[in-house]
């Protein structure tokens, strides 16, 4: 999980492996929270469509992976916005 490190908003509790997982009746879903203003937060849960716990530690981090590639792109894009 260390891209989480990557993206100021996430929170990681590095002691638990299983951070931003939860088991619901078997399929693990990434449960994790939003603030779209300063005001407001949004609880996301999507299913990773899995049983298997290895397998959803893999998929949360390729999300989360993908979410910071993304933030890096959008920052990239306000640089040579502001440069212009």
């Amino acid at each position: 999980m260390s891209n989480l490190t990557k993206l100021p908003g996430i929170r990681v509790d590095a002691a638990n492996p299983n951070h931003h997982l939860w088991d619901n009746h078997g399929t693990w879903f990434l449960h994790y929270t939003v603030h779209p203003t300063p005001f407001t937060k949004e609880r996301i849960r999507r299913s990773l469509g899995t049983k298997d716990l290895k397998v959803a530690r893999e998929r949360r981090d390729a999300f989360f992976a993908h979410l910071a590639s993304e933030a890096g792109k959008a920052a990239s894009g306000l640089r040579k916005a502001a440069a212009a």
